[in-house]
């Protein structure tokens, strides 16, 4: 009898387990699902877009299955569905849908990690987001580029590269991300980096690396040590705050002054708005400042690493550079006045040094894609398919940047590329930056700061690579044990 009851029982479990099973690989649509394959229960697909891929092509992980389901498929990634598209026209759809049938969306990890006490608003369309774009723009966009930023970010980059010059070697990929994070912090909060006590660039390098790893918080993991150091990082972005909202009740006359100047940080310009905004709580603040900085350093350094090695690689592009640079340098040199600094007419002289940042862009796109979520059933148009609402979507901006109908050739580095390009095909189909209402307010920022750091560098200094490693990405572009370089004055 007992061997029936068992035999009963395993068999409930089997017909239990095998449903589930059909039901996780058949997901409920009202419609049609685009095709493609969910993987394991909970694990879904994750595993093979960890797999390394040591190609600045599409990862394997899409690649494969654009050829196999098209521009258009479902996967399941972390243990959540994801509709994952390289369609031009989709992605552009969704995008300007933010707010009506999508919102931003982040990976467990990331979300976990970014979000501090309560729910995160930094994602909230229409007035938070307006206020935090138009926040950060002017502290970092165009008309404070062109007033302000231009000749400090150049005094912070000569700085910087004579430190550089004094060291046997430098990994560069690390030492840009804390050249940038430490320059956009202190336009955040007056963060100074050679006076202050805590090391903010250390703990955010170490958040960086959790970003991707399973949110499992138990000591030792990955994942356990990066909340420990965001932690750390929030309370001493608390105690920033409160000291400054502190000083600014005491001294309100030199606040006033501030305020009518426009002077002061961006954090003084938020905490002046706190009387009108009501949604600027200290909680909020704190994680606003928190994920600014985030989103300032990674992709910069990236960038940086990745042009030394193409530049490496190709001489003709380098010293077509150097002569635009020394060009602007001379050029500066025959003016009569006094003040020689760099300034926004100079920037956009630049043609060849941005075309070859845009190139760079275009082949390290860092991120895998921009994440959205459908708060409603989306219809694919063209295609017959549906997105259900919750599901979330994925835009993989690296397959438009890898079309060979957009872009001939597209795994060649070709700066000179962007002289042909038509002006109305960029747009939708080279998003560095993101696209949309939510592109990214620091893109001209990084922009400059990338054009000044190679006028610097190509008109004063001597650099020679002493150790690199093969591009991977995992799913973000990394360099291995990092990209070494010496540099030297030149005579």
């Amino acid at each position: 009898m007992w061997v029936n009851v068992g035999l009963s029982i395993a068999a409930i479990l089997v017909i239990l387990i095998t449903h589930w099973i059909i039901k996780w690989r058949n997901p409920k649509c009202n419609g049609v699902l685009p095709p493609g394959s969910m993987g394991l229960p909970f694990i879904g697909e994750t595993l093979h877009l960890l797999i390394p891929s040591y190609s600045l092509d599409l990862h394997p992980f899409i690649k494969n299955r654009i050829q196999r389901y098209g521009s258009v498929f479902r996967t399941s990634l972390a243990g959540r569905p994801v509709v994952i598209s390289a369609d031009p026209e989709l992605n552009n759809y969704v995008l300007s849908q933010e707010g009506k049938l999508v919102e931003l969306f982040y990976l467990d990890t990331f979300s976990k990690i970014c979000k501090h006490e309560g729910e995160s608003r930094t994602n909230e369309a229409g007035g938070v987001h307006k206020y935090v774009r138009s926040t950060f723009l002017s502290q970092f966009g165009a008309e404070m580029l062109r007033e302000k930023l231009i000749p400090q970010i150049e005094d912070f980059v000569t700085k910087t590269l004579n430190s550089w010059s004094s060291q046997d070697s430098v990994e560069v990929k690390l030492a840009s991300s804390l050249m940038v994070l430490n320059f956009s912090a202190k336009q955040m909060f007056s963060y100074d980096a050679e006076k202050s006590s805590f090391n903010l660039g250390e703990k955010y390098t170490r958040v960086r690396d959790g970003l991707f790893s399973f949110p499992i918080n138990i000591p030792g993991t990955t994942y356990y040590k990066c909340q420990q150091d965001q932690k750390k990082v929030t309370d001493m972005l608390k105690d920033i705050f409160k000291e400054k909202r502190r000083d600014a009740k005491n001294i309100s006359g030199e606040n006033d002054c501030k305020e009518k100047n426009g002077g002061g940080d961006l954090l003084d310009r938020i905490i002046r708005d706190m009387e009108k905004e009501n949604f600027l709580s200290e909680e909020f603040i704190v994680q606003l400042l928190y994920v600014g900085i985030a989103a300032t350093f990674e992709s910069v350094s990236v960038i940086v690493a990745l042009a030394f090695l193409l530049l490496e690689d190709h001489p003709h592009a380098l010293q077509e550079m150097i002569a635009e640079q020394e060009a602007v340098l001379n050029k500066k040199r025959s003016e009569n006045s006094p003040n020689r600094r760099l300034n926004w007419d100079d920037y956009k002289s630049m043609t060849f040094t941005l075309q070859v940042i845009n190139e760079t862009l275009r082949l390290g796109n860092g991120a895998p894609g921009l994440l959205r979520k459908a708060l409603k059933d989306i219809e694919v148009k063209g295609k017959g398919y549906t997105i259900p609402a919750g599901w979330s979507i994925m835009l993989v901006t690296s397959a438009l940047h890898m079309n060979p109908n957009t872009f001939d050739d597209p795994l060649q580095f070709n700066p000179w590329r962007w002289k042909e390009l038509e002006s109305h095909i960029i747009p939708k189909n080279f998003m560095p930056f993101g696209g949309g209402t939510r592109q990214c307010a620091g893109a001209e920022y990084s922009r400059v700061f990338l054009s000044l750091f190679f006028h610097v560098l190509l008109t004063k200094y001597r650099w020679t690579i002493i150790k690199r490693e093969k591009v991977a990405r995992n799913p973000v572009i990394g360099f291995g044990k990092g990209v070494h370089i010496k540099f030297s004055h030149k005579e």
